[in-house]
């Protein structure tokens, strides 16, 4: 009926506009979730994912385990989905849209199945379905009864075509979806909202898309950009970042779940996008026969991952040495993970006074407090004469009256006055 009519039978109906764009774009997010499950996914637009999953069957342990696991999947994504196999793509489309959702593998049954199926149902025009109904055939048993040559004739050869390639009479084959380089989706939100928390709600169906996009490429992701838009305001980027490439949408929930705690939003959010920033081929790993916790190693990532998200990317680092004899400058920060260059020949205390502090002496003795008392030394150290940073010292390893072992140098100009640059651990 009418909008109008609608509305004078419903008054608080509300009207939302169908948006095609958004429609084939859920079908493609759904398209690129389903790439884990097989190598062969096609679309049938306006509602319809097909896979081939013959080469998966083994996988997955059979196929009622195979459509079980679908089916959990798709309601976690957010979405209510009508499962069916059949041995042709067109009779699983049929039975998806009649809600048999039935699991056919024989061709006789295959038939009388599909004779309980309503002609409304096939890709035919509005036409050709109400002259049939004039007629009295309604459902796919009643057409297959008529001469072939007179239906064909009367209504197209299109119509025999459809039913001969759901009986499997016919070929029936689909172009393959291509999945883009890059995993990018954006998602409205039903309501603006104003807290991070419901953010993480919605965030969820993209996050398992993505990991099923993932899976799919068999790669990880090490960077992913979230953009929350706003209703007045630009656009809020958010970079989150993994120290390993992963595809463990738990592990990736986690670290969103870090990083918007943190984050205040200048307005309310209206839709949300996620993007893959950079993903790595993800290597395969052997498991272990017996149950095991998770290696040390792992733990290791998950830990700085989760202070980087809580803290920012830029206040956790590692640190590397870097070839320079100035104590200041020999070392540099890095990320995580990055292999050492080698120690240093020397000793070095790994605590630094930055700036060096100044000694007192007595009788060209160095004093903090107390006199202190010269152990090993001394390292002469001249160097930077290149860079305008000269640096013309002779270091000892001293000692306290309480034993402390302190890192001190006597500069050889400018008045050979004594300086603290680090404590021994």
């Amino acid at each position: 009926m009418t909008v109008s009519a609608a509305i004078a039978l419903a008054p608080d109906l509300v009207e939302h506009p169908r948006d095609i764009e958004a429609e084939q774009r859920a079908l493609e997010g759904v398209a690129a979730w389903a790439g884990q499950f097989t190598s062969m996914v096609s679309l049938a637009p306006p509602d319809t994912v097909l896979l081939e999953i013959a080469g998966s069957l083994r996988l997955f342990g059979g196929l009622r385990s195979l459509l079980l696991h679908l089916s959990r999947a798709l309601n976690d994504l957010g979405y209510t989905a009508a499962l069916a196999a059949a041995p042709t793509p067109t009779a699983a489309r049929l039975l998806a849209r009649a809600g048999i959702g039935s699991t056919i593998t024989d061709d006789d049954e295959l038939e009388r199945v599909l004779g309980t199926i309503a002609l409304s149902l096939l890709d035919q025009s509005e036409e050709t379905v109400r002259m049939l109904d004039i007629m009295g055939v309604r459902t796919l048993a009643d057409c297959m009864l008529l001469p072939r040559d007179g239906l064909a004739r009367r209504f197209g050869q299109s119509l025999v075509d459809e039913l001969d390639r759901a009986l499997g009479k016919l070929p029936d084959p689909r172009l393959p979806w291509i999945a883009p380089a890059r995993y990018k989706a954006r998602l409205v939100l039903p309501a603006p909202v104003q807290q991070t928390e419901p953010l993480l709600f919605a965030a969820h169906r993209l996050i398992q898309e993505l990991a099923g996009f993932l899976c799919m490429k068999q790669a990880g992701i090490t960077q992913l950009k979230l953009v929350l838009y706003h209703e007045d305001h630009r656009p809020t980027v958010v970079l989150l970042g993994l120290s390993v490439p992963s595809r463990d949408a738990q592990r990736i929930s986690r670290l969103l779940r870090e990083r918007l705690a943190t984050l205040i939003l200048p307005d309310r959010v209206e839709a949300i996008a996620i993007e893959s920033a950079e993903t790595r081929p993800l290597d395969s790993r052997n498991l272990s026969l017996f149950p095991e916790d998770r290696l040390p190693e792992e733990e290791r990532w998950l830990i700085i991952e989760h202070l980087r998200a809580r803290l920012g990317s830029e206040a956790v680092y590692s640190i590397a040495v870097r070839a320079d004899h100035r104590p200041e400058l020999a070392w540099r920060c890095c990320e995580p993970g990055t292999p050492a260059t080698g120690p240093l020949a020397a000793e070095r205390p790994l605590w630094l006074l930055e700036p060096p502090q100044p000694l007192k002496s007595a009788d060209d003795q160095p004093m903090l407090d107390h006199p202190l008392t010269l152990v090993a030394g001394p390292e002469r150290i001249e160097s930077g004469w290149w860079d305008d940073n000269e640096a013309l010292r002779d270091y000892f390893v001293a000692s306290d009256i309480s034993g402390r072992r302190l890192w001190i140098f006597q500069e050889r100009e400018a008045g050979k006055n004594w300086f603290l640059h680090g404590v021994f651990g």
